[in-house]
């Protein structure tokens, strides 16, 4: 019964992972294209770290900070979110195993 539960909780949990990836896919890459088409440029060290963005990219690209805040902050989210159901899935998958 419970073997049968957490089969159900990690299928369950693969799901989620996937629909949220491509969801946020979808919302991200309109913001994406968006700043591609106005050629904002900035690296991955930038969507991780606040301070450094709102200090070099921010002022570089001031018309676009709406566009560059709401795109680092749904990148961060769905890192978080997968490495969240990620783990859930490994401890499920942990738990079956025992």
């Amino acid at each position: 019964m419970i073997t049968q539960t957490l089969i159900y909780l990690v299928i369950g949990l693969f799901v989620a992972l996937l629909f949220i990836n491509v969801y946020f896919r979808i919302k991200v890459i309109k913001v994406y294209k968006r700043l591609v088409r106005n050629e904002v440029q900035f690296d991955t060290s930038h969507i991780f770290s606040k301070k450094k963005m709102e200090e070099e990219i921010i002022p570089r690209y001031p018309d676009h900070a709406d566009d560059i805040r709401k795109f680092v902050h749904q990148m961060q989210f769905s890192v978080q979110i997968a490495s969240i159901l990620i783990v859930l899935i490994t401890i499920a998958g942990l738990i079956l195993k025992q």
